[in-house]
């Protein structure tokens, strides 16, 4: 295959197009804030920009690079501690997010290296070692706040991204999930972005065409934790509290995973779409029938993967592509 060819397959057709879709819908989605007081569906709205953003980073090895990642919660977990702790020494989250970012990038780096020769499963229980791993240095380290957590201060400072209403955490968090959708549609229709694909294929085939597999699968590993690092970053401000459980939750980091594979991984539009239909479900269930002790909204949430799982394998993005083979 050419280097002419490998470009035309990693270009769509049109490729500004999804680009201009996305800038316009994050127009209404930013003033919805301004508009829907409820708390409740505001959160919602959070929630969905977040797992959607969050999904979307972790498609980039997930889906595109073929590794299934159990532990992209550290990743998130060190975003947020980063950013609190240099919070708590008075330097701006608006530095803050992005050294945890950086942050998060390189300790990927650092720990593909080694450990991106594994595949399959191996590769996923070492992972959810990480995330192990991450959770008890977090809660032995005193200067970190232990098992107590970290708080962050109450005020209205805008260079300091601390503001008593949420609509503008909400606004950001808009801003932000338009980049991590400009980031990811930049990369994936990418050269580097065509050779994820081979990789994961067949690694020893694009090996014998000269892909440099292992520098592109490290490139995927840290851009995927540099974005969840900085998302990690944000949410702590949002909250406002972190602990070691809620951050390196192996929950949360499988609530991650769901949302990419629900939609359809290996999709730019497969992680938002799970978003969309998992937390919406997830957060009515929770608070309807949270509160009970029959535990209905578990129920509910693991029935719905239950049906996804087994009549949409490909992810809701194959909805789409069954209508279009209907109507062709």
């Amino acid at each position: 295959m050419t280097m002419a060819a490998s470009d035309s397959l990693a270009r769509p057709a049109r490729p500004h197009l999804p680009v201009l879709l996305a800038c316009v819908l994050a127009v209404p989605l930013a003033l919805a804030p301004m508009v829907v007081h409820d708390a409740f569906w505001l959160q919602i709205l959070f929630n969905v920009l977040m797992f959607g953003a969050l999904g979307a980073a972790w498609n980039l090895v997930g889906g595109f690079l073929g590794r299934i990642s159990f532990g992209h919660g550290f990743f998130l977990g060190l975003g947020a501690y980063t950013t609190m702790l240099l919070l708590d020494a008075h330097v701006s989250p608006l530095l803050g997010i992005a050294v945890g970012g950086a942050a998060a990038a390189l300790v990927a780096w650092l720990i593909a290296a080694p450990t991106l020769r594994l595949s399959g499963h191996y590769f996923a229980m070492l992972t959810i070692g990480l995330l192990q791993i991450g959770l008890l240095a977090v809660t032995n380290l005193s200067w970190a706040g232990g098992a107590s957590g970290l708080s962050a201060p109450i005020g209205n400072q805008p260079w300091m991204l601390l503001f008593r209403d949420h609509v503008p955490y909400d606004v950001i968090a808009v801003a932000l999930a338009l980049l991590t959708y400009l980031v990811t549609h930049v990369s994936a229709h990418s050269r580097m972005g065509f050779y994820w694909r081979a990789i994961s294929g067949d690694e020893a085939a694009a090996r014998s065409l000269g892909v440099a597999a292992q520098r592109y699968k490290l490139a995927a590993f840290a851009l995927s934790a540099a974005l969840t690092g900085v998302w990690g970053g944000f949410f702590a401000l949002y909250v406002g509290f972190i602990d070691p459980g809620s951050m390196f939750s192996l929950s949360l980091s499988v609530r991650i995973v769901l949302v990419a594979i629900l939609g359809g991984s290996a999709s730019l539009y497969g992680p938002w779409l799970g978003a969309l239909a998992l937390v919406p479900v997830a957060e009515l269930t929770r608070a309807y029938w949270g509160g009970s002790s029959s535990g209905a909204d578990v129920l509910v949430y693991g029935l719905v993967i239950l049906l996804v799982t087994l009549f949409l394998p490909g992810g809701l993005l194959k909805l789409r592509r069954r209508d279009g083979a209907a109507g062709s």
